[in-house]
């Protein structure tokens, strides 16, 4: 080969790999290019269909796969991204460290997970786990090590190629899980601004891809905070994929951006896989175009009331098929977890609904409280009172008989119960830190013994006593709560003043079970009054 005919071909090939691997936005000028988003968040250890207020059968992996292959199918620019908040849910995943869902998620085909504050209620070994077994990448950009890399093996962002168009995606955890995480294991690790790291971090990749997509568990609150301030003061977000408040967006939220004056839509699809948010996203030259938003219900089922008494639950829309393959894949952890869960130890004659324990006093709220209260009581240790953050309940009690299963379902975390002695001022302290929790997480649920009035307005205390008197500021109190926030989770820092510290060893779940046993089995839902806001 003479060397003319050398450089010729030498100079071609390297063009090839130039073009291949062009390291900035592809999209030709002035053609719209359109992408579809499937999302969810939340889920939470739902691999499978499960029962939800009013129906059983209810969402489920498989079902998911069936409607994200029909849409696939249909379009040859797909993104599936979840928004966090993968782990801690039901038994059949919190059995084996989340890993049906994960490899439910890998039968799908998602293109990644943002992590969400739950991804901390393992320990990083179990969250190496966890990522290794996934077959898509984890982000997070804004929480580090101490040393200021990224989590091992989570990357800021990915950017994702197309026929014609790359897409940037980033994601950003809340940053207020340096409070609400689990601190045993947070620790070691940064948790920095959201705002300002997509500041620095969305013009870079728009030099890298044709637009940016946000996908974050950071909330949907207000203007002033979570998602709808990050689309309100960080330009060039072309949409924001979003968790961690449960929302349930029937079409898409705008935000106009202070810099841009372009309106960035913001999406979320509840929790627990109950429904699928389906994004038609297009652009041209890097500005969106148009976006069209669907939630879609996955086997989500309603109540029917007939004349004659009967009841029937169709479902919302068009009923799924579930993918059999994968069904069959998952029931192998469904009835491991049968085997061990399905004993039936009482029932209960009404549903306790979980909807509102973020928000004020519940029935299921009452009742878990106060068994931690008396299971306490039977090791002879006599606390004045128990204390629970509303946020760790996760799921409705349904009418009926009440399998074991049932309460790991609302009790899902791995939190035993203990006792810390506080002195007055510091019981004082914590209630004035729960009337500013109202309506989140971290809404403080009490036992029998207490009663407290809250000012949702000025979110303060008005009202205070414990077993009918005021709390003295001198005295020594004993309060049974859950190991997660007798190490100061959920914000709740009082609880690091504790002069003394014993832990039970026994589970919250466990000794639930065994106060509903002790109370004869059967269960009605009914309040008190332990808990006023006005």
């Amino acid at each position: 080969m003479n060397i003319k005919k050398f450089l010729t071909i030498f100079v071609a090939a390297m063009l090839l790999v130039t073009i291949g691997c062009a390291s900035g936005p592809i999209a030709p000028k002035d053609e719209e290019q359109h992408l579809v988003i499937l999302n969810t968040n939340d889920t939470h250890g739902h691999p499978v269909a499960f029962y939800d207020y009013p129906a059983s059968d209810q969402g489920g992996i498989p079902v998911r796969k069936t409607f994200v292959d029909g849409v696939r199918n249909a379009n040859p620019n797909i993104l599936v991204v979840d928004a966090g908040d993968m782990n801690t849910g039901r038994p059949e995943s919190d059995f084996f460290q989340t890993e049906p869902d994960i490899i439910g998620y890998n039968a799908v085909g998602y293109d990644l997970l943002t992590m969400g504050n739950h991804e901390f209620d393992n320990n990083f070994a179990e969250m190496q786990d966890q990522i290794a077994l996934s077959d898509f990448p984890w982000l997070c950009a804004n929480v580090k090590t101490e040393d200021g890399k990224y989590i091992e093996n989570v990357e800021p962002y990915i950017i994702k190629e197309y026929g014609t168009f790359k897409v940037a995606i980033i994601g950003l955890m809340s940053k207020y899980t340096e409070q609400t995480g689990n601190p045993e294991f947070i620790q070691g690790f940064v948790f920095e601004d959201e705002i300002e790291t997509a500041k620095a971090l969305v013009p870079k990749l728009l030099k890298k891809a044709d637009i940016v997509i946000a996908v974050v568990h950071m909330g949907l609150y207000d203007e002033t905070k979570g998602s709808m301030l990050l689309a309100k003061e960080v330009p060039g977000i072309a949409m924001i994929v979003d968790g961690h408040t449960h929302t349930k967006t029937e079409e898409a939220v705008f935000v106009k951006n202070d810099e841009t004056g372009k309106n960035v839509a913001i999406v979320s699809s509840k929790h627990w896989g109950l429904y699928m948010g389906k994004t038609d996203l297009t652009f041209m030259n890097g500005e969106v175009t148009d976006v069209k938003f669907e939630l879609v219900p996955m086997n989500v089922r309603k109540r029917i009331k007939h004349d004659d008494g009967t009841r029937t639950y169709p479902t919302v829309g068009e009923e799924i098929e579930k993918d059999a393959e994968l069904l069959a894949t998952l029931q192998v952890y469904v009835d491991k977890v049968d085997a061990v869960l399905s004993e039936v130890i009482g029932n209960a004659t009404a549903v306790f609904a979980n909807d509102d324990s973020r928000k004020m006093e519940t029935a299921l709220a009452d009742i878990v409280t106060d068994s931690q209260q008396w299971f306490v009581g039977t090791q002879g240790l006599e606390a004045d009172f128990a204390f629970q953050n509303g946020g760790g309940i996760r799921a409705t009690l349904g009418d009926g008989d009440i399998q074991k299963a049932t309460i790991y379902e609302v009790l899902p975390f791995d939190n035993s119960i203990a006792v810390v002695e506080l002195k007055g001022t510091d019981v004082i302290a914590l209630f004035d830190k729960a009337a500013t929790n109202i309506g989140a997480g971290a809404m403080g649920q009490v036992s029998k013994e207490v009663k407290v009035s809250y000012d949702s307005a000025t979110k303060t205390v008005t009202e205070l006593t414990i077993n009918g008197a005021p709390v003295d500021p001198a005295k020594v109190y004993k309060v049974a709560c859950n190991s997660y926030l007798a190490s100061g989770g959920d914000g709740y820092d009082v609880f690091k003043n504790q002069l003394s510290y014993y832990d039970t060893s026994l589970m919250q779940r466990d000794a639930f079970i065994d106060y509903v046993i002790y109370l004869g089995g059967t269960i009605t839902p009914e309040t008190d009054g332990r808990i006023t806001i006005k």
